[in-house]
């Protein structure tokens, strides 16, 4: 594989993190800067450490961001 966007881990990622953004519009406008900023920050992160663990080149690298991944989607 040559890019991250070919792991279909990440293009999950991607997907749960525009559904986030999808669902969270319903929400109550005082959940603004709440609950909906931090749903929306923990989904855009889980793809963000995959991506990093996969630019640091090394399976190691990307073994420790998938935990921080992970860690991101609990």
């Amino acid at each position: 594989m040559r890019s991250v966007d070919e792991l279909r881990v990440h293009q999950a990622a991607v997907a749960l993190a525009v559904d986030v953004y999808g669902v969270t519009t319903c929400f109550p406008q005082e959940e603004r800067y709440g609950l909906i900023s931090q749903m929306r920050r923990a989904a855009v992160s889980i793809g963000s450490n995959l991506a990093e663990g996969w630019g640091r080149g090394s399976r190691a690298n990307l073994a420790n961001f998938t935990r921080l991944a992970r860690g991101s989607a609990y």
